[in-house]
């Protein structure tokens, strides 16, 4: 019965991703035009094979982004390409912001290796709530690109840099300006001398094979869109480099 119930989980996430791809692509290329009206959610989760929940959440993130507006009685209607681009600017805004006061923290601030694993649990974990919105078949196509790049490599150097990357990449899929700045600012502190020395020092092969089960973990837990799961593997997964690195 597990394997059956995590199957019809599997398969809504699917139907909530096309859902949520079918119509940011339509409402942007013009296929569904100012004014028309969506079909109810119920329609819309029969078509698409999502739960209600989950096409409730579709239409609340893209009415937050400016696709659509929802009138109480009426029905939802999407909104002309003018305001979706307002949204699209103000969004780019806030990012842009953000972006820059990480740049000057980085101009002020030397962050030790210790300080570096306390920042990333505070800010890593809020990362799978983005990525289970907003990341695209390329974005995971990358993630897995980083992991098997990462099993194959011969050394720690190499390991380490593939290590990075499926870091970067999980910034990069949140879509976020602001965890991107962040995760190349953890990129640069782990290229100094002091993390890899620590690295060196505590990745035995046990601890490597480790650190991979935990990463497909991971990626399968965002591929389906279970946020809570996601935050739940990542945030055990820096606990435990955390305590490989420093002990305690």
């Amino acid at each position: 019965m597990g394997d059956v119930e995590t199957g019809k989980i599997s398969v809504r996430a699917e139907g909530a991703r096309a859902l949520a791809s079918y119509l940011e692509e339509a409402i942007r290329t013009g296929r569904l035009r100012e004014g028309v009206k969506l079909p109810a959610e119920r329609e819309l989760s029969e078509e698409f094979g999502a739960s209600r929940g989950a096409v409730r959440r579709v239409l609340a993130d893209l009415k937050g982004r400016g696709f659509i507006t929802q009138v109480v009685g009426s029905g939802t209607f999407v909104l002309p390409q003018k305001d979706v681009a307002a949204a699209a600017v103000r969004v780019e805004a806030q990012n842009a912001q953000a972006a820059q006061a990480a740049h000057g923290a980085q101009e002020v601030v030397q962050t030790s290796p210790a300080e570096l694993m306390e920042a990333r649990l505070l800010i890593e974990p809020l990362m799978p709530g983005l990525i289970v919105r907003y990341a695209t078949a390329a974005d995971f196509a990358r993630m897995v690109e980083c992991i098997e790049r990462s099993e194959a490599a011969q050394s720690i150097e190499e390991f380490e840099k593939w290590d990075g990357e499926l870091h970067k990449t999980f910034a990069l899929a949140t879509h976020n300006s602001f965890f991107l700045r962040v995760l190349e600012l953890t990129n640069e502190v782990r290229e100094q001398g002091e993390w890899g020395r620590l690295k060196r020092k505590s990745l035995t092969a046990e601890r490597r094979a480790e650190y991979e089960a935990q990463h497909r973990a991971i990626v399968d837990a965002l591929r389906d869109r279970d946020a809570d799961l996601a935050c739940e593997l990542l945030t055990g997964h820096l606990k435990q480099i955390r305590h490989n690195l420093f002990g305690g």
